[in-house]
């Protein structure tokens, strides 16, 4: 048996490239960028105008000029016109390229119009206010976004202003995850007294949609010679096999056995952690093999903790847990096991306090919607007091 820790390692040393693909820009959000994205040209591409008003010379006014013939008028989208006269101005709209032999947009504010022409009401100015200058912000060919970045709606924005219609993102494994045993049946059927309804499947399936995963399931018996059948087709159609029970010791606890007869090496059994303790992890060339047990609980951080990394290293992003959280009251747990603690979070003054949500165990599933994280109390210690810091795995 190894420690939380050292199952982490394991794992990440285990990580597979995919590849990447090109996908249209509008179905990127969440996927991880994999080019570089560059200024096609200069940001703004021309002197922009920021206000609605109207553009003079600044030697004009500094001369004491303070009425102004209006010459024209400049709108946003539309052809760069010219002042021909310096004791002229143009009228000009927020967005519209400056028109030349001007520097200074003064906005409608402070102008009165009237019989064809401004007069300005003020009697300080600065040269090239209220003109977001060419170039100001970014200049062509200069990196806009780097790669490797979880693209946003933000990025979106960007793609769409440099006329990027696709983009470059890692590839995606393609997941199945996998249920076994005969006291599971349907979300839509009735179970009997003895029986209850997938729901660890349904769990985890949402959890690789938060990485824009979007996996398949399918559920297998307690039947081994079935099992083996399965598990080996299933094997050479996906990158990633996930699944929930059948890793225990009881009677028809077969996935160990099954994976061993199917070539896949057993990287490590069993961890030094509550709960989740009888998690598998596995290989087969490229393909990796996450079983984690039974109980709710252990399945939904067993993913958080352990797929959640395999996956964000695989597509080249931050996977180090960077958050933590000060535990709010004393708490005692004596096994010597990494203990995830599940809790709820609490912001005060700008510090992040843990308080215990103590469920049944884990199968206790409701206990899991009480509580919105994991503190990750390590396995060498049994007293942790209140105001000790501890790494936190957030999920809600």
């Amino acid at each position: 048996m190894i420690s939380s820790q050292q199952a982490l390692k394991l794992i990440l040393k285990n990580t597979e490239d995919f590849g990447i693909e090109e996908i249209p820009f509008l179905e990127s959000v969440g996927r991880v960028l994999k080019e570089d994205i560059l200024a096609d040209r200069d940001f703004p591409p021309f002197d922009r105008v920021s206000m609605d008003g109207i553009a003079i010379v600044f030697d004009t006014f500094t001369a004491g000029n303070r009425t102004f013939k209006i010459e024209n008028v400049q709108a946003a989208g539309s052809k760069q016109l010219e002042l021909n006269n310096k004791s002229n101005c143009i009228e000009v709209m927020t967005g519209a390229v400056l028109p030349i032999n001007t520097d200074v947009v003064i906005p409608y504010e402070q102008v009165t119009i009237a019989n064809g022409k401004a007069i300005i009401e003020i009697d300080k100015i600065n040269q090239l206010q209220n003109i977001h200058k060419q170039g100001n912000d970014r200049k062509k060919t200069d990196i806009l976004i780097k790669k490797n970045r979880v693209i946003s709606p933000s990025e979106i924005g960007i793609f769409a202003t440099i006329g990027k219609s696709t983009v470059k993102v890692a590839k995606q494994p393609k997941a199945l995850i996998i249920s076994t045993g005969d006291e599971l049946v349907a979300v839509n059927e009735n179970p009997l007294p003895y029986q209850i309804r997938r729901s660890n499947v349904y769990s985890m399936l949402s959890l690789l949609e938060e990485l824009k995963i979007h996996a398949e399931t399918a559920h297998i018996t307690d039947d081994k010679p079935l099992l083996k059948e399965k598990i080996a087709r299933y094997l050479e159609q996906y990158d990633v096999l996930l699944f929930s029970g059948a890793v225990s010791k009881g009677k028809y606890d077969f996935l160990p056995e099954v994976l061993d007869e199917l070539g896949v090496k057993k990287l490590f059994h069993k961890v030094k952690q509550r709960p989740g303790k009888p998690f598998w992890f596995g290989k087969k060339g490229s393909k990796s093999v996450f079983a984690f047990p039974g109980n709710p609980v252990s399945t939904y951080v067993g993913c958080l903790k352990y797929f959640y990394p395999w996956y964000k290293k695989l597509v080249g992003i931050q996977y180090e847990n960077q958050e933590s959280a000060i535990l709010s009251e004393d708490f005692f747990f004596k096994p010597e096991l990494t203990y995830f603690l599940q809790v709820k979070t609490k912001n005060e003054k700008g510090r992040l306090y843990a308080i215990p949500v103590v469920g049944h165990g884990s199968g206790d599933l409701a206990n899991l919607a009480d509580a919105d994280a994991f503190l990750e109390l390590p396995d060498d210690k049994s007293n942790f007091a209140k105001g000790e810091v501890f790494p936190l795995i957030r999920y809600r």
